[in-house]
């Protein structure tokens, strides 16, 4: 149990089944966030926070499986300065970066456009392979994009798993991501607008 991640999290408020409510020290977002993972904290690149308006943090667990460790890292983004003309842009370009491919997955809900994508990421040396199809290889490495409706809040989320246990996730993996996805809330009240 870790005290600087029970700084963001609301532990009378279990969620739902292995989440509980994570509040932005922005004051401008919610979201749900995993129990067995830890926010790192041990130097100053990994929690950062600049005024109500950006917000940057990374969490991971760790699980034995099969005498092996699996390690999953979330990366979360939060920025208020998203212009709406380049939300369209700005996905394309993450997408781009990370997997060479711009069209993602969309999901709408009644306050976020949630644009997502997967793929199965490996480095040989200092050169990053990329398999997109599903079918070939079962993801690694989610990134996701969510735009509030109502503001020019927006937050970039990665999910990362290293492990050699990927075979016994699939879908699994993609349901939960989406989950996490869907139940990022913004704040109305903060919102700069």
């Amino acid at each position: 149990d870790d005290h600087f991640t029970r700084k963001f999290l609301n532990k009378d408020k279990k969620v739902d089944d292995g989440f509980y409510e994570f509040k932005s020290k922005t004051g401008q977002y919610t979201m749900w966030f995993p129990e067995e993972y830890q926010l790192l904290h041990e130097n100053e690149q990994q929690y950062v926070r600049d005024g109500n308006f950006y917000e940057r943090w990374r969490a991971s667990s760790i699980e034995k499986h099969k005498g092996k460790n699996q390690v999953n890292d979330i990366q979360v983004t939060f920025s208020e300065a998203r212009k709406q003309e380049n939300e369209e842009f700005s996905v394309e370009t993450l997408l781009k970066r990370r997997f060479n491919v711009s069209k993602p997955e969309k999901i709408e809900t009644d306050e976020a456009r949630i644009y997502y994508q997967s793929a199965y990421i490996y480095f040989k040396g200092n050169e990053k392979y990329v398999i997109n199809d599903k079918k070939k290889h079962v993801p690694n490495t989610y990134v996701a994009y969510v735009a509030d409706k109502n503001s020019k809040k927006a937050i970039q989320l990665s999910f990362d798993s290293i492990g050699k246990n990927l075979n016994s996730y699939k879908s699994e993996n993609e349901e939960w991501f989406i989950k996490l996805l869907k139940n990022i809330h913004f704040d109305e009240e903060n919102s700069n607008e």
